[in-house]
């Protein structure tokens, strides 16, 4: 059964002994950052601040700091079983119906997929409580102050709700939004994300809408680096195996989340800009200053006792690594459907999502690990990787040891690494130009005859099975 909402969530949490609730008075400011940071690092449990210093909202935080709760969240029985999800999709996108009959036979696949298509409803709790005009004002709730540098506080993990000017498609991105006052924040769009495109695009005021605290599934959607005009919403209802519910904003034409535990209203004006940051990042360092489009409030509504879910990014370990790998498992099927060879893949923690993704294929022909790093820096966000590392069908990927291990005997530095030059996520501070610089790609599989290696290729040194089956029978023997 999917998760109703956050406070259900909180609840489950609570039931398993996955949550502690802190009493103890905390400060928005810095204090809750660094329990966080040191709860998340240490294998922590989720963290539920019910007495931050002047206000009554308690603040939600670290709910997805591990590949458990990160499962739990999104009621798979793991990480890897979550693509199983995609199932249909995948099948129907493999094998699509051809005949009569078979296409009589997906009907019943296909209306089971409809029933995750989401639902306008008339009311939700979201709008329990409503603020207009005077009474609008962001102060009300404990939005964080995360690091000493930062430029001010934060909304750390809002879903915020736009649509194409042309085509009225709906995106959900989550981009961080700092507060400059009352009823006034940035709106921080990376140039490649939709959020970004919808506002380049607008010649007049774009409607926002910002849902804060809603159900796992979906919070996670907001995240995901779908395609362009693929609705997060479908995607949620598809995770969370049950439609999303959405209702009318009061002020702007958009849908919100029924369930949110607040939702914020207004607009950006396409001409104005306001200096942001600076914000430590999900890099471990900060970005800096720039000028970001200004999000003007004409609204909030909210529950009468909601929550304010919040997250802290920073040096790793962090609580988006786990959903990072959340996606990385979902998505394996989807880049497999595009490059059938690769066999794995992985982007270690280390490598903040875009400076590092391993990928393991099964090798057919010379030039075979080059082929799939230019695709994959062709294809979505895996575009702004800046190193890739592939490797053969034995490999590891997740074993980091491993990897560098079999890299570092396999490759001749100049033959075997590539560099290439387009563009990188915004937030790399090393690329020469923002958002652009070189990328390198290295080739660590084995190398064949017919790529130009004529020497021998050692055997890698293995035991013998019979040895390590007649070891494994005598070991309590050795009384080791």
């Amino acid at each position: 059964m999917p998760y109703r909402d956050l406070t259900h969530f909180l609840e489950t949490l609570d039931s398993r002994g996955l949550l502690r609730r802190v009493r103890t008075p905390v400060s928005q400011d810095l204090e809750i950052t660094e329990i966080n940071d040191r709860a998340v690092k240490s294998g922590g449990p989720a963290l539920l601040f019910e007495n931050v210093q002047g206000h009554s909202i308690p603040v939600a935080i670290n709910l997805f700091g591990s590949n458990d709760r990160m499962a739990l969240a999104l009621e798979s029985e793991s990480l890897e079983k979550l693509p199983e999800r995609l199932t249909t999709f995948i099948d129907f996108a493999l094998n699509p119906p051809t005949n009569f009959w078979e296409k009589l036979k997906t009907i019943p696949k296909l209306a089971g997929m409809a029933a995750f298509l989401p639902k306008s409803v008339g009311d939700g709790p979201c709008k329990e409580i409503i603020y207009k005009g005077d009474d609008i004002d962001l102060n009300r709730y404990p939005i964080i102050k995360c690091w000493p540098q930062d430029g001010g506080r934060f909304i750390t993990f809002p879903l915020v709700f736009t649509r194409d000017p042309e085509s009225g498609k709906r995106n959900v991105g989550c981009y961080r939004m700092q507060v400059f006052d009352k009823n006034t924040t940035a709106m921080h769009f990376h140039w490649h994300k939709d959020g970004a495109r919808h506002f380049r695009k607008s010649r007049q005021r774009l409607p926002v809408a910002v849902a804060i605290g809603s159900d796992p599934a979906l919070s996670f959607a907001g995240t995901l680096p779908l395609p362009p005009d693929m609705d997060e919403i479908l995607f949620a209802g598809l995770i969370r195996q049950d439609a999303v519910r959405l209702v009318k904003c009061e002020t702007v034409d958009l849908e919100v989340p029924a369930n949110a535990e607040i939702v914020l209203e207004g607009y950006l004006e396409p001409d104005e800009r306001r200096v942001e940051g600076p914000f430590g990042d999900h890099t471990g360092f900060y970005s800096l200053q720039d000028e970001f489009p200004v999000f003007h409030l004409t609204c909030i509504t909210q529950r009468k006792k909601p929550v304010y879910h919040t997250i802290v990014v920073g040096p790793p370990v962090q609580e988006d690594d786990f959903i990072g790998y959340a996606i990385e498992r979902l998505f394996l099927p989807l880049l497999k459907l595009q490059l059938p060879e690769v066999v794995d893949y992985h982007m270690p923690f280390e490598g903040v999502f875009h400076n590092m993704l391993i990928v393991a294929i099964k090798k057919q022909y010379p030039g075979h690990a080059r082929k799939v790093m230019h695709a994959l820096w062709g294809l979505g966000q895996a575009a702004f990787s800046k190193c890739i590392v592939v490797v053969d069908d034995d490999v590891d990927v997740h074993d980091v040891g491993q990897v560098a291990w079999k890299a570092l005997n396999h490759i001749d530095p100049e033959r075997d690494i590539e560099f290439v030059h387009g563009p990188l996520d915004i937030l790399d501070h090393a690329a020469r130009l923002p958002g652009f610089g070189s990328k390198m790609g290295v080739d660590a599989t084995r190398k064949w005859k017919s790529e130009g290696f004529t020497r021998p290729w050692p055997d890698e040194i293995l035991m013998s099975k019979e040895v390590r089956d007649l070891v494994d029978r005598k070991w309590k023997d050795y009384g080791l």
